[in-house]
């Protein structure tokens, strides 16, 4: 079982940043596949970023070069640094975990991006 516990949501004005994090149990983080996928009312949950254990990431196109997923690994914890927020960004944002094939989702924080 892993838990996952995000923090770092909050209201920013357009333009503005925030950093997202999101701690993991476990003794083998370094293997987890991490992602952040966020959920707006009435749309489907999406994925923002991801980071694989290998070290790749990849991005949504609407956050590509605005948005850049990190980790420690020796901290057990994903970070999510989100620049140049827009209203479009608003949404619930949850951590996600894929561990030898199993996922696992975080409770979730909320963005809003509001003038």
């Amino acid at each position: 079982q892993v838990q996952l516990v995000e923090s770092g949501g909050g209201l920013v004005q357009p333009g503005g940043s925030l950093r997202l994090s999101c701690a993991a149990s476990g003794s083998i983080f370094s293997m987890y596949n991490m992602g952040w996928y966020r959920q707006a009312p009435g749309k489907p949950r999406e994925l923002v970023a991801a980071s694989i254990s290998g070290g790749s990431t990849n991005y949504a196109d609407s956050v590509k070069g605005r948005f850049t997923i990190s980790r420690d690994n020796a901290k057990n914890t994903v970070y999510l640094q989100m620049n140049s927020l827009k209203p479009e960004d608003t949404a619930v944002y949850y951590c996600n975990a894929l561990v030898t094939g199993r996922v696992y989702w975080g409770q979730g924080t909320q963005v809003t991006v509001s003038s």
